[in-house]
């Protein structure tokens, strides 16, 4: 019996391995902007309920981002590089949940205006990847 569900996890795991694709990131991206969006509205409506589902859905979704497979096994150095900046990643993945948590205390405590600007700086670092990493 341990054979065959070690079996069955094993095969699972291989399955589940395919990697980070584009598409996979652009997923997580749009699932991002939604989540933006839901605290935005919550702000808009005076609901913490809102504020604090978009929050969840920021912070489970901005840990998955990193680079896709094909930065990863580039062959150039200097590309892979430039593509595959995780220390930045890291940070700013960091900054992101941390003023995200900042949003949900802020407004809940009702200082609306703190989490308004808690906010501008989750776009500030959004537009910082998408700058630097992304070379939008």
């Amino acid at each position: 019996m341990k054979k065959i569900i070690a079996g069955l996890l094993i095969a699972s795991a291989m399955l589940l391995a395919d990697g980070y694709k584009q598409a996979d990131r652009i997923a997580d991206m749009q699932k991002m902007a939604q989540a933006m969006q839901d605290i935005q509205s919550g702000f808009f409506y005076n609901n913490a309920d809102i504020v604090k589902a978009g929050v969840k859905d920021l912070k489970e979704t901005i840990v998955k981002i990193r680079p896709i497979d094909s930065e990863v096994n580039n062959k150039d150095i200097y590309e892979k590089w430039l593509n595959n900046n995780m220390k930045m990643t890291h940070k700013i993945q960091k900054k992101i949940k941390q003023k995200a948590e900042d949003i949900e205390e802020r407004f809940v405590d009702g200082d609306a205006v703190q989490a308004l600007q808690a906010y501008s700086k989750i776009s500030g670092q959004c537009m910082k990847c998408h700058v630097n990493l992304r070379k939008w």
